[in-house]
C-alpha cells in the first residue's frame, strides 16, 4: 500500500525566518539620532492621539499608547521576535521614552489584539507626510527620468499590493481551521523618488484583487499626479476617471487586449507608438500604447497621455521600469523588518505590527537619504540593508570613543560597509540605452 504524500508546508518560509530570528540575541541597535527621531517627531505624534486614546474609552493602565508604541517601534527596530522577550526587555531596561516596568507576557499579547489598531494609524499618516518633506529638503542626484518626472507633475507615485504571510499563531474560530490562514493583504502608493508611502491600506481578505482598492486609491490622488500601476489593476471604467481628474498613467498592457489602432506616431523595426480605441460602451476610450522590442519580446505600455511631446516614449518606458521600486520596499519590510511574522494572529494585533513597521521603514529611509545626499549618491544606490546592519559596527566605534555622527561614519567607511550597491554587469539603464534600442530616438 502506497504512502499518501504529505502536502507541502505553506508556512516553511514563515516558519525558516521565526526559528532564524529565535536564534539571534537581542543587541541594542538604535543609535542616539534615530532614537532622536523617535523622540522628536514620534513621541509627539503619539501623544496628540491621547484625547482620541481617552474618548474611545480607553483606560490609562500601565500599557498606554505611549507605552505600546514605543515597545513595538523598539520591536521591530531590535528585531525582537515576540511578546515574551519584549515583556522582558521593558522590564530590564528603559525602551525609547518609557522606564522600565513590569508587565506580562499575556496582558502584552492581550493589549495587542484590544488596543485599537487605528490609533497607530492615525500616528502613521502625519509621520509619512514628515518624512516626505524631510525628503524635499534634501538634494541628492536623481536618475534622469525621475528629475524629469519630478518636475513636469506634482506627485509621482507607484500603487501595488502584497500579500502578507501566513499566521502561525490563530486566535478565535481560526483555530478550527485545518490550513494556517494568510494575515491579509497590504496595498501601497508610495512616492517614486522617495520610496515613502503616501498611504498604506490593509484587507483582512488575504484574496482581496487589487482592483478592489481602485476606490481607496482614486481618492488619495490630486491633479498632476503620475500614477504607474501594474497589469492587475487593468480596469477600463477606472482609466476613465483618471484623465478628468488630472492623472496621467503608465501601466502594461494585457496580452490579450483588444483594440483598433486609430493613428500610428511611429513604427521602427524595435519600436511602436500609436494612438487606440479599448473598452466597449460607456468604456470606450483613447489611450497610447507604445511597444518596445526587448530582446526577441515586444513589452507593450498603455497611457491616457495622447501627446508624445508631453510624455515621450524614452520616459514612458524608462519611468514604468521604475514600477519595481514598490517591490524592494516590500522585501524591505518584509525581509529586514520582520513583516513576515506576526506576534499575535488577531486582524488587530496583525494591524498594528502593519503600522508599526511602516513607521520604522519611513526612519530607516530618512536615515539612508541623509548618507545618500552626504556621498552625493541617487538615493536608489543605497543599501538599505547594509546601512541597517552597519549600526552594530558603529555603536562599537562609538565605544571606543568615536564621536562621529552614524551618518558620517558610513560616509567615511562607506566602501568598507558596502553602503553603496555596486552596479551589476548584467543591469541595463533602459534611459540611456535608448539611442542603442531604438531606431530613431524620439
Amino acid at each position: 500500500m502506497k504512502k499518501e504524500k504529505k502536502t507541502r508546508s505553506t508556512v516553511r518560509h514563515t516558519r525558516a525566518i521565526t526559528v532564524d530570528r529565535q536564534k539571534r540575541p537581542i543587541v541594542d541597535n538604535i543609535t542616539s539620532e534615530v532614537e532622536d527621531i523617535f523622540r522628536s517627531i514620534v513621541h509627539p505624534l503619539t501623544l496628540s492621539q491621547c484625547d482620541l486614546f481617552r474618548s474611545m474609552g480607553l483606560r490609562e493602565r500601565t500599557l498606554t499608547l505611549p507605552v505600546m508604541v514605543a515597545l513595538l517601534l523598539s520591536a521591530i527596530w531590535r528585531q525582537i521576535t515576540g511578546t515574551s522577550e519584549l515583556a522582558r526587555l521593558i522590564y530590564n531596561e528603559a525602551v525609547l521614552w518609557e522606564q522600565p516596568r513590569k508587565v506580562s507576557q499575556s496582558a502584552l499579547s492581550q493589549r495587542l489584539n484590544t488596543l485599537s489598531s487605528s490609533l497607530f494609524l492615525a500616528i502613521l499618516e502625519p509621520l509619512l507626510i514628515i518624512m516626505q518633506k524631510r525628503w524635499q529638503e534634501r538634494k541628492r542626484p536623481l536618475p534622469p527620468e525621475i528629475a524629469w518626472a519630478q518636475q513636469k507633475y506634482d506627485e509621482c507615485l507607484i500603487v501595488d499590493g502584497s500579500t502578507l504571510d501566513a499566521l502561525l499563531k490563530k486566535v478565535g474560530l481560526l483555530r478550527d481551521t485545518p490550513e494556517t490562514p494568510l494575515a491579509g493583504k497590504m496595498t501601497g502608493l508610495l512616492h517614486l523618488a522617495s520610496q515613502i508611502p503616501k498611504q498604506i491600506w490593509f484587507e483582512t481578505k488575504a484574496t482581496s484583487h487589487d482592483q478592489s482598492f481602485w476606490q481607496q486609491i482614486l481618492a488619495a490622488l490630486k491633479p498632476n499626479t503620475l500614477l504607474l500601476f501594474d497589469l492587475g489593476y487593468t480596469n477600463f471604467a477606472c482609466f476613465q476617471e483618471l484623465t478628468p481628474r488630472g492623472v496621467t498613467f503608465i501601466t502594461r498592457a494585457k496580452s490579450n487586449l483588444k483594440y483598433k489602432v486609430v493613428r500610428s506616431l511611429v513604427n521602427t523595426p524595435t519600436f511602436r507608438d500609436s494612438i487606440i480605441w479599448i473598452g466597449e460602451g460607456a468604456e470606450r476610450q483613447q489611450v497610447r500604447l507604445a511597444e518596445v522590442l526587448y530582446g526577441d519580446k515586444w513589452l507593450r505600455y498603455l497611457t491616457n497621455e495622447l501627446d508624445d511631446t508631453q510624455l515621450p516614449p524614452r520616459y514612458l518606458v524608462a519611468l514604468y521600469y521604475r514600477r519595481w521600486t514598490i517591490e524592494r520596499a516590500y522585501a524591505t519590510v518584509k525581509r529586514l523588518l520582520g513583516l513576515a511574522y506576526f506576534w499575535a494572529g488577531s486582524p488587530n494585533a496583525v494591524e498594528l505590527q502593519l503600522w508599526s513597521t511602516w513607521m520604522v521603514y519611513s526612519i530607516l529611509i530618512d536615515v539612508c537619504d541623509e548618507v545618500a545626499e552626504l556621498l552625493k549618491q541617487p538615493f536608489e544606490r543605497i543599501s538599505i540593508e547594509m546601512v541597517y546592519r552597519s549600526i552594530y559596527y558603529y555603536l562599537n566605534a562609538v565605544k571606543r570613543g568615536d564621536d562621529r555622527s552614524f551618518a558620517h561614519y558610513l560616509v567615511d567607511g562607506a566602501s568598507n560597509l558596502g553602503i553603496v550597491k555596486r552596479k551589476r554587469k548584467e543591469d541595463k539603464d533602459i534611459f540611456k540605452s535608448w539611442a542603442l534600442t531604438i531606431a530613431s530616438n524620439p
